[in-house]
C-alpha cells in the first residue's frame, strides 16, 4: 500500500531548474535511501514531502491521516526548556491527560460534591483506559531508551539554547524518534553521532514500525538499514531493490547496457542518414529527377524523426583530481606515545596510554565523543600538552593536517589567495590546480568565508596534496563530502606512499583504508592490529556488552530525573520487586474504585490508596539511587 505520491513535481530555484516533471510512489513499511550528488535536489524533495514548501507544478499525495516526521530546521524554545522537556515534547497531549487524570483524583479523593462522584469516576476511566492504551505509562522509559541509544543523557537538564548546533540537533532527532511519524525523513541523521550512536540507531531503524526515507553519504549506514535505492540524477529517479552496495553493482551494470543501445542505436542512425543522402543523390542525378526515391527518402527522414532517441548515458562524472605528490621518506618510527595520561577538570581520559605508528602505517583512531581521539591528535600537533608519559615524533616527518574545522584568519581572502598561501605557485597554476577540485573560472575568486563546509574540505585537500608531507593526519576527512569525492578520496589515499593517522567515525572508510586499530574505551587506549569491524568483535570479546536495564512501568505521569541514567547497582531488583508488588496492590484498588459505589467506602479506599502510592514514590525514589 503507498503511504505517499509525488506526481509530476517541478521545482525551481532562483531561475535554476532543480527537477522537472518528476514523480515516484513510496510504499509502507520500506526503507529508503535517497541518493545523488550534492546539488540534484535530495533536499527539496524532503521539503516538499513534509510540507515545508510546494512545488511550482505537481502535486504530492499522502495516505490519510499519515504523520510525516522530518527535522527541515532547528525549532526556536523558551529560554529555561531542558533538553528532557524537547524529548517530552513527543508526548504532549498524553502529558496533558496525565494531568487531568491528577486533577480528577484530587477532586475524587477530597470527598467534595459526592453527587458529582460517579461522573468523575467515569471520566476517569475512559482517560485512564486511553492514557494506557496510548503507552502513557512507558513515555518515561522511551525517553530513556532515545536518550541512552543517542547518547544524549548529559543533554537532558542542559538548557536547549545553550546547547551546541550538534547537540540541538541530536535533542530534535531524539523528538522525531519519539513521535513515531508513519513516515520518517531523516537528511543526514548521523551527522554528529559518534559510532555507537550510529549503530544504535541502525538497530532502531530496522524494527521500526513505519517508512523510512533517508538521505546519507554514509555508506556503511546505508547497507545496514534501506532496502531500496531511489537514484535521482539529471531530473530523472531511477528505483532499486536493493542496498547501497548492490545499488551501485546495479547502476554500473545498467549504465554499460544503456551505452551499449546508445552506441547501437548511433550506428543505426548513422546508416540511416546515409541512406537517405544516397537516395536523394540518385533522385537527383535521374532525369527526369526520380520522384518514388525523393518519396523513399522523405518516409525514411520522417521515420528518423519519429524515433525515440537514446540519451548519451554518462558513465564518468567530473569527480576531484586528487593525487598526493612524491616526498622523501620519513624514520621508520613516525609517533609514538609511552605511558601518557591526560585528564581534564578532574576528568581523566586516558590512562597509561601507548600508541606506535610506523612509516607506511595506515592506522585510525576511534572511539565515542569525548574520549580524548581529538586530544591525541592536538598532542601531536603539539596544540596540547600531556599530563604524564612521553609523546615523540620521528625524524624527517612532514606532516600535513586536515581538520574538519577548517578556518582562514580572514575569512575575506579570495579563495585562489587561501590556496596560494600554502602552495607557492603562479595564479595560472593555481586555477588550473583548483579546477581538479570542482572550482572553476570565477569560483577560484569567491571569499573563503562563504564556501559551504565541502568546499572548504576540498580547498584544504587541493592544498595537501601539493605540499610536501609524508605523514598525514586526518580528523574526520570524509565530513561534508559525498559519496562520490568520499571514494575519490579513499582513492588518493590508497596511493599515498607515505603514513597515515585519522581519526573518524565513518566505518565504510576505516574498514577500506586502515589496517590498524586504537580504540579508547573507558580511559584505555586498547590496541587491534585489524580494521574497524574486526577491532569492534576483538573488544567485545574483552569487554562484554552490558545487560540493557528493564524497564519499570510507572504508574504516574512521568516526572524529569535529575540526573542522567547509569547502570543498575545489586539492589536494584529488590527495589524494583517491591515496586511490583505495590503496583498490584495498586491495581487492585483501582478496580475496586469503578465497581464501588459506597461513599465511604469510596473515602476509604481512596485513603489506603494514597498511602500505597506515597510508599511508591519513596521506592522510586530509592530505584533512582540505584540507577
Amino acid at each position: 500500500m503507498m503511504i505517499c505520491s509525488a506526481q509530476e513535481l517541478s521545482k525551481m530555484y532562483g531561475g535554476h531548474l532543480i527537477f522537472e516533471k518528476l514523480s515516484f510512489e513510496i510504499t509502507e513499511g520500506a526503507r529508503i535511501g535517497l541518493v545523488g550528488r550534492n546539488g540534484t535536489g535530495k533536499t527539496t524533495i524532503f521539503k516538499l514531502l513534509s510540507g515545508a514548501e510546494t512545488p511550482d507544478t505537481g502535486l504530492v499525495h499522502l495516505k490519510k491521516g499519515a504523520k510525516v516526521g522530518y527535522l527541515a530546521q532547528i525549532p526556536q524554545y523558551p529560554e529555561g526548556t531542558k533538553g528532557y522537556d524537547v524529548l517530552r515534547g513527543a508526548f504532549a497531549d498524553l502529558v496533558k491527560v496525565g494531568e487531568r487524570l491528577k486533577e480528577l483524583e484530587e477532586k475524587m479523593g477530597s470527598g467534595e460534591n459526592p453527587d458529582g462522584l460517579n461522573r468523575l469516576l467515569e471520566e476517569y476511566g475512559k482517560l485512564q483506559d486511553s492514557f494506557t492504551l496510548s503507552g502513557g505509562y512507558e513515555m518515561e522509559a522511551n525517553i530513556a531508551k532515545i536518550a541512552n541509544g543517542l547518547e544524549i543523557n548529559e543533554l537532558l537538564e542542559k538548557d536547549f539554547t545553550q546547547c551546541s548546533g550538534g547537540e540541538q540537533t541530536k535533542l530534535c532527532l531524539g523528538l522525531i524518534l519519539l513521535q513515531k511519524p508513519d513516515l520518517l525523513l531523516l537528511d543526514e541523521p548521523t551527522n554528529h553521532l559518534d559510532i555507537g550512536a550510529v549503530e544504535w540507531l541502525e538497530d532502531f531503524l530496522k524494527e521500526y514500525d513505519g517508512t523510512v526515507l533517508c538521505i546519507s553519504h554514509d555508506r556503511y549506514f546505508l547497507d545496514s538499514v534501506i532496502n531500496k535505492v531511489y537514484d535521482l540524477e539529471d531530473g530523472e529517479m531511477t528505483v532499486y531493490h536493493t542496498n547501497y552496495s548492490g545499488f551501485v553493482k546495479e547502476k554500473e551494470e545498467r549504465l554499460l547496457l544503456e551505452f551499449q543501445a546508445y552506441q547501437e542505436q548511433q550506428k543505426k542512425i548513422k546508416k540511416m542518414k546515409e541512406a537517405i543522402k544516397r537516395l536523394k543523390e540518385w533522385a537527383n542525378q535521374a532525369n527526369p529527377p526520380n520522384e518514388a526515391l525523393h518519396k523513399r527518402a522523405r518516409n525514411m527522414e520522417r521515420a528518423l524523426e519519429r524515433m525515440e532517441k537514446i540519451k548519451r548515458p554518462v558513465l564518468d562524472r567530473k569527480k576531484m583530481g586528487l593525487e598526493f605528490e612524491e616526498t622523501d621518506r620519513s624514520g621508520k618510527v613516525v609517533y609514538s606515545m609511552k605511558e601518557v595520561s591526560k585528564s581534564f577538570s578532574g576528568k581523566m581520559l586516558f590512562n597509561g596510554a601507548n600508541m606506535l605508528v610506523h612509516y607506511k602505517d595506515r592506522t585510525a583512531i576511534v572511539g565515542k565523543n569525548g574520549t580524548g581521539k581529538s586530544t591525541i591528535i592536538k598532542m601531536l600537533l603539539g596544540d596540547q600538552d600531556w599530563d604524564s608519559g612521553e609523546v615523540k615524533i620521528g625524524s624527517n616527518v612532514k606532516l600535513g593536517y586536515l581538520s574538519q574545522h577548517f578556518t582562514v584568519a580572514d575569512p575575506s581572502v579570495r579563495l585562489i589567495d587561501a590556496f596560494r598561501e600554502e602552495v607557492a605557485v603562479t595564479e595560472g597554476d593555481a586555477r588550473h590546480i583548483l579546477a581538479k577540485f570542482l572550482f572553476y573560472g570565477p569560483n577560484v575568486f569567491r571569499k573563503v568565508g562563504s564556501l559551504s563546509g565541502g568546499e572548504k574540505m576540498r580547498l584544504r585537500l587541493a592544498q595537501l596534496m601539493h605540499q610536501d608531507i609524508n605523514f598525514l593526519v586526518l580528523d574526520e576527512p570524509t565530513n561534508h563530502l559525498d559519496i562520490d569525492s568520499r571514494e575519490v578520496l579513499e582513492e588518493a589515499l590508497e596511493d599515498f606512499k607515505g603514513t597515515i593517522l585519522a581519526v573518524s567515525h565513518d566505518r565504510y572508510f576505516l574498514n577500506k583504508l586502515f589496517h590498524k586499530t586504537y580504540w579508547i574505551h573507558e580511559g584505555k587506549l586498547h590496541s587491534f592490529e585489524g580494521p574497524y569491524s574486526w577491532a569492534k568483535k576483538k573488544l567485545a570479546e574483552i569487554i562484554p556488552d552490558k545487560q540493557e536495564k528493564p524497564a519499570v512501568k510507572r504508574q504516574e505521569v512521568p516526572v524529569r530525573r535529575k540526573e542522567s541514567i547509569q547502570e543498575p547497582t545489586l539492589s536494584f531488583e529488590k527495589v524494583e520487586k517491591e515496586l511490583e508488588e505495590l503496583e498490584e496492590k495498586i491495581g487492585l484498588i483501582d478496580e475496586k474504585l469503578l465497581s464501588s459505589t459506597d461513599l465511604e467506602v469510596l473515602q476509604e479506599l481512596y485513603g489506603e490508596k494514597e498511602k500505597l502510592e506515597k510508599e511508591r514514590d519513596e521506592k522510586y525514589e530509592k530505584l533512582e539511587e540505584c540507577l
